[in-house]
């Protein structure tokens, strides 16, 4: 019976652990969690969402607070296309960020970064431009593109001297997608160095419609091995979205993915940035408790749980501080919502807004509750303690089970007494 140690993610001239955490914003997936990932040997992410707000909070930078000086002026105004982002600021904020994790490396694995096309910031191409960029320029192992077909995100960065020197991979759902986005990258004469295949059952933002459920991540996978052979392409394809188990990632190991990227049992790892009173919430959800629905500004459905304090919040838009969902005309869909709310009921000291949420500040306070579709089995992972909450894991503990178990069992830590705090 074969493990995932078995097997081996090769990336260039050099082999990996095929075991990638996912990249989880804003600021889910820590430095501290991508390093852990890298020192036992795998890829670890770091996500570029928010940057500006991350690097104030580890390194006590001022970004969002002189950001939202410069535009204190329009906070009453619902029209947000005079927000924008200083370049240079973005820039550091990004370096920082990058280059302090890079710094911190230990071990044979990676690091790479998570950037998501659907981060418009009210200048897509530029803002786009900068994060990809000052994440080479800090030394970033590789740069995983998300949320987005990203048609044109590697023409951004063809004339930056690590271009073909960092791996740099995108995110599909699809053949369609993926043919698509090779089809553009052809005139660059510069492949993708790995393809994440992201199924849905995987966390956050989907690449599928409400009807998700009707699609199965095997299936996905198979399409696209017979595409690239049929093209003739090697390219290493990792799975992704409701691998839970060691055995669960063999499954498709054995069929000839390069890897399995991971990211739901790491949510309640001590290395996650989630508050630990979110990550009890997380242990004791049920199958009920997970959801699917679209009050994403972006478009994409999203999963979490159903108790998220962002759903139906009614709180002011809060772009001239945050502002990376606004578009290229400086809208968002969260405005468009609490305005028509706010209309309707003006007499309300607080609106409630069911079909949008102010994604911005709900993540950056750890309010939207994104979850993968196992999150309700996170329970079973642990022990119970007396006190009636669950015991939290370290990251080098759920990555060696995925990297050691069998017959789809979950190895449980040693228990403790009593909760770390």
């Amino acid at each position: 019976m074969k493990r995932v140690d078995d097997f081996r993610l090769r990336l260039g001239n050099k082999e990996y652990v095929p075991i990638m955490i996912g990249g989880m914003g804003v600021d889910i997936s820590t430095s501290e969690l991508a390093l852990e990932a890298a020192r036992l040997g795998g890829i670890g992410h770091i996500s570029d969402a928010m940057v500006q707000d991350v690097s104030d909070r580890k390194f006590d930078t001022t970004f969002v607070k002189d950001k939202t000086k410069t535009y204190k002026f329009n906070i009453n105004n619902m029209d947000k296309a005079v927000v924008q982002f200083d370049l240079e600021r973005l820039a550091e904020a990004t370096r920082l960020h990058v280059g302090s994790t890079m710094a911190a490396k230990k071990g044979d694995g990676l690091i790479f970064v998570n950037c998501m096309e659907k981060l418009t910031m009210n200048s897509p191409k530029e803002t786009l431009r900068t994060r990809l960029s000052a994440a080479l320029d800090a030394g970033i192992d590789g740069i995983t593109m998300s949320a987005g077909l990203h048609l044109g995100s590697f023409a951004l960065i063809a004339d930056h001297p690590r271009f073909r020197e960092a791996y740099l991979g995108i995110i599909v759902s699809s053949v369609r997608a993926l043919q698509l986005f090779l089809r553009k990258v052809s005139k660059l004469d510069r492949l993708p160095d790995y393809i994440i295949v992201e199924g849905p059952l995987a966390g956050g933002h989907l690449g599928f419609g409400l009807d998700w459920a009707e699609y199965d991540l095997h299936t996905i996978m198979d399409e696209i091995h017979a595409f690239l052979r049929a093209e003739n392409l090697d390219i290493p394809l990792i799975a992704a979205g409701g691998i839970f188990t060691g055995s669960d990632a063999v499954s498709f190991l054995e069929k000839g993915a390069g890897g399995v990227q991971v990211a739901t049992r790491f949510t309640v790892t001590h290395e996650c940035g989630l508050p630990d009173n979110v990550k009890q919430e997380y242990y004791k959800a049920s199958e009920e408790d997970i959801i699917v629905n679209g009050v994403s500004p972006t478009g994409y459905p999203m999963r979490m749980l159903k108790n998220t304090p962002a759903i139906g919040s009614g709180i002011r838009p809060g772009c001239e501080s945050y502002g990376y969902l606004l578009d290229a005309t400086g809208n968002c869909s969260y405005i468009n919502s609490y305005n028509r709310e706010v209309m309707a009921n003006p007499d309300a000291k607080q609106v409630v807004v069911m079909d949008k949420t102010c994604l911005c500040t709900h993540m950056r306070n750890f309010n939207c509750w994104t979850c993968g579709h196992y999150t309700y089995r996170l329970k079973d992972t642990t022990h119970k303690l007396a006190d009636g909450s669950y015991q939290v894991l370290s990251a080098e503990h759920v990555f060696k089970d995925y990297q050691f178990s069998v017959d789809n069992q979950v190895a449980l830590p040693e228990k403790q007494e009593t909760a770390v705090v």
